[in-house]
């Protein structure tokens, strides 16, 4: 290889690793200050700690086919992309958490870990999704599996799910309003979260709205994408609020009212994954 050659391939690798900073930068701000995510980090089992990090994992190797900070042609190239998304994730939280006296040479190791570890996941997935959103475009080479069908699209609205249940789940405010709330309240408002979902990808004409397939009514495309969309949206949020222990002591139908609360801004984040990514 030519030194120019070896020099632009390094520069391109040291501006896409920059990119992954910050994108994890501006992705993990709310979380990185937010309080209940350190408290969390500190009381949260083991097992659940590990659970999230694994679950974590295969869904940045998928979310690398379509928005890696670099571009993927493999199954390699993807598992590549979502260690070094973890990579700068961890840098990144480890340094603002110190910045903030958050984690210190006090902090006893497995609290560090916890609450590091914890503040990853969500900078991964912006560092992740700093070639889409901060490069603002895809490659021309983009193979055509990377375009997702049907299951693409589901995973795409589980990620945009996890992304801004994320930011929501580790508070009280989900509990706290699911008790404020009436049941019709309730199901008004799981409703509007299905409309808005809907709407958001058919009816308001953003930048990147998918194009229906030939032939789909209304009926079709609400029931095989949106209504089991939003069923997807429920089971993530219910696993985040179990995951940030806010189910233990509720019964099965507090635990769904909670679900339908943080569903709400879920399923917006569902919705706006399909159309950015």
């Amino acid at each position: 290889m030519k030194a120019s050659d070896r020099h632009g391939a390094d520069r391109h690798f040291f501006v896409g690793l920059a990119r992954a900073f910050a994108g994890a930068l501006i992705f993990a701000m709310p979380l990185l200050m937010t309080m209940e995510m350190w408290q969390i980090g500190f009381y949260m089992g083991d097992v659940k700690l590990a659970l999230l990090a694994l679950v974590s994992f295969p869904l940045l190797v998928g979310l690398s086919r379509y928005s890696g900070f670099e571009p993927t042609y493999s199954l390699g190239d993807d598992v590549a992309d979502a260690l070094v998304a973890i990579f700068v994730g961890a840098v990144m939280a480890t340094g603002v958490l110190w910045l903030f006296e958050v984690v210190g040479p006090e902090t006893s190791p497995r609290e560090a870990v916890g609450k590091i570890a914890l503040q990853t996941v969500p900078a991964a997935i912006g560092a992740t999704l700093a070639r889409g959103q901060l490069h603002g475009a895809r490659p021309e080479s983009t193979e055509p599996d990377q375009e997702p069908g049907f299951a693409g699209e589901l995973f795409l609205m589980g990620v945009g799910a996890l992304f801004l249940g994320l930011n929501v789940a580790p508070t009280e405010e989900p509990i706290l309003l699911s008790y404020m709330m009436g049941p019709w309240h309730q199901i008004a408002l799981a409703a509007a979260s299905i409309l808005l979902m809907h709407g958001f990808v058919y009816a308001v004409e953003f930048p990147g709205q998918p194009r229906p397939m030939e032939g789909a009514t209304f009926l079709s495309l609400l029931l095989r994408y949106t209504i089991t969309g939003y069923v997807l949206v429920l089971g993530i949020c219910i696993y985040l609020l179990w995951t940030f222990g806010r189910t233990s002591g509720l019964a099965l139908e507090e635990i769904i009212s909670a679900g339908i609360v943080l569903g709400f801004p879920a399923s917006i984040g569902a919705a706006a994954a399909r159309l950015i990514l």
